[in-house]
């Protein structure tokens, strides 16, 4: 009877123990991103790069493309994030709004005016694509984006 209590209580001990912490997994990569610098404007590109994560340093948008550009004196950027959906490049549109001051809703571009911590910021969703100018105020923007909208399909 003594062992049968000993087992018990070696088995109730074996079954109280905590449980082992598991090693966390390290935070996923992010996905690779296309390099969609042949859709950006080629007059006045000065240089582009493709960037991996949180394009034009706003945390919730994903990387893309940038582009350089200067015409006039004039020094300014087009990006563009390739989305899989329409769908995700409008919530990426809502992601780019909420990190603007004062954006104001553009409607015949589906899209916003506002500013960022690095100047102006036109941004628009098209198809699967979130695109904008950075820099420029709106009425120089504005004919720069709808060429870029073109280049968009």
């Amino acid at each position: 009877m003594r062992s049968f209590v000993c087992i018990a209580a070696l088995s109730l001990a074996a079954c109280s123990a905590a449980p082992e912490k598991k090693a966390e997994a390290p935070p996923a990569a992010p996905a690779p991103v296309k390099d969609d610098t042949s859709l950006l404007l080629a007059a006045d590109r000065t240089d582009a790069k493709v960037v991996t994560d949180h394009l034009l340093g706003i945390q919730a948008l994903p990387g893309g493309t940038i582009g350089d550009y200067q015409a006039g004196g004039k020094k300014y950027q087009l990006f563009i994030i390739e989305s899989d959906t329409a769908q995700d490049a409008a919530l990426l549109l809502l992601d780019a709004k909420g990190a603007m001051k004062d954006p104001a809703y553009i409607s015949y571009m589906g899209g916003y005016f506002g500013a960022l911590d690095k100047g102006p910021l036109y941004v628009f969703a098209k198809t699967r694509y979130l695109a904008g100018v950075v820099g420029l105020p709106k009425d120089k923007a504005d004919p720069i984006a709808r060429q870029l909208a073109a280049q968009l399909h």
